[in-house]
């Protein structure tokens, strides 16, 4: 009798995972780990469905090749970056802002993701830097116009339209986050974060 209602749970046991019950990040990790490992162009869908044990319908029911893995890997982690770098305890507004920004270009210089595509991969941001924005970007200029708003309101920050405000710092803080290592050595990185802060801080201040 014991032997008999065990069985049910041995079975159970051996059915594969559904692929709606597969998490994202699961996936998204072995995808790193992949791209840290080899780059993104000897990486293959079939390495990241091995790497995070899925199948290969599993992985191309979510992401229709490896760039678009890529793109999502890059907004998850530069949707960390911003929730840990906007803090709310600032003296004001254009504080909270400009200390923000800065510690978002701060962490992508130096992120081992931005880095090695840059090293291995650069016409992967090509689109991104000349021809549209990417799901990152927009998450960026949505934040920064949010808080471009609450720094108006505060009067900490100077009087125009937020949209067009925030597109330039984006321009400035892009510019010093991808060509940084070219204008300095990685020493010498922390100049460059105090000459943005000064920059940043005097073009929002009223």
């Amino acid at each position: 009798m014991s032997q008999r209602s065990s069985e049910p749970d041995q079975e159970t046991s051996s059915r594969p995972t559904p692929a709606n019950a597969i998490g994202e990040e699961r996936i998204l990790d072995a995808a790193y780990e992949l791209l840290l490992a080899i780059g993104m162009r000897r990486m293959t869908m079939a390495d990241i469905a091995r790497h995070a044990e899925v199948s290969r319908a599993t992985l191309y029911r979510r992401w229709p090749n490896v760039q678009a893995v890529v793109a999502a890997l890059m907004t998850r982690e530069w949707t960390i970056a911003l929730v840990s770098a906007f803090q709310p305890d600032a003296a004001d507004g254009r504080a909270r802002l400009v200390e923000g920004v800065v510690e978002v270009v701060a962490k992508t210089r130096v992120h081992p993701l931005m880095r090695k595509i840059i090293e291995l991969d650069p016409e992967f941001l090509t689109p991104y830097l000349l021809e549209r924005r990417g799901s990152s970007t927009v998450a960026h200029l949505a934040l920064l116009e949010e808080g471009i708003r609450q720094g108006q309101a505060d009067n900490s920050i100077r009087d125009g339209d937020p949209v067009w405000l925030a597109r330039q710092v984006i321009l400035i803080a892009l510019a010093s986050a991808v060509s940084g290592p070219v204008m300095a050595e990685k020493d010498e990185y922390p100049k460059l974060d105090e000459e943005l802060r000064v920059m940043v801080d005097r073009y929002l201040r009223p």
